[in-house]
């Protein structure tokens, strides 16, 4: 990786960090030269304004989870493995990165309006709806999956549930008197694995 290369990835790199801290509003472009140990020309040289590189910290935690997704080759995997796996997956990469949950939860608040500017938004989204639909398919094929079932609504199934829990889990502790971030993490992991398995199992 080039010189200029490190520089880039270091900035986007501060930038997660501030804008998952701070939000887009109190994420100020001096504070990320400051932790990214650089300075505000190159930021504004790298991401032409603060609206660019948020975009591209946006771009970057999706591509993440993608690449992470990707490693596992789930389209190799026995479909009803692949599920589940998937269901694994997501729940663990929304614990291990908070900081894509508040950038996205931040970006929410604004109705999207900075990732539909996004470019490359759709080719990072693409390969995920492909890989659950290759997973699908086969499945169908093999006669393990039902048909007629779309993957999209699978995938955003996965998403949503694993998703809600993980963004939720403090409030939802207090507001139930439970720990969420306990045992009860390992009996919604079942569930939503079981949940999704059951929804698209043949009979």
């Amino acid at each position: 990786m080039s010189e200029a290369q490190q520089t880039r990835e270091r900035i986007l790199r501060a930038a997660t960090d501030v804008f998952a801290q701070h939000g887009l509003s109190g994420g100020r472009v001096k504070l990320v030269a400051r932790v990214a140990k650089s300075n505000e020309r190159m930021i504004y040289y790298y991401f032409r304004s603060k609206e660019g590189l948020f975009i591209a910290v946006l771009e970057n935690v999706y591509r993440q989870m993608w690449e992470a997704e990707n490693a596992l080759e789930l389209d190799r995997s026995p479909p009803l493995d692949a599920i589940r796996a998937m269901v694994d997956f997501t729940l663990d990469h929304y614990l291990t990165h908070p900081e894509m949950l508040t950038i996205l939860n931040n970006e929410n608040l604004h109705r999207g309006r900075y990732v539909s500017k996004s470019k490359k938004m759709k080719r990072l989204s693409s390969p995920a709806l492909d890989l659950m639909s290759k997973i699908y398919d086969r499945g169908v094929e093999e006669g393990v999956f039902r048909s007629g079932l779309d993957p999209l609504q699978i995938y955003l199934s996965i998403l949503a549930l694993n998703y809600f829990y993980v963004s939720n889990r403090y409030t939802l502790s207090a507001y139930l008197g439970l720990d969420l971030a306990g045992e009860q993490l390992k009996l919604w992991r079942r569930w939503v694995a079981e949940m999704v398995v059951r929804a698209v199992k043949a009979n």
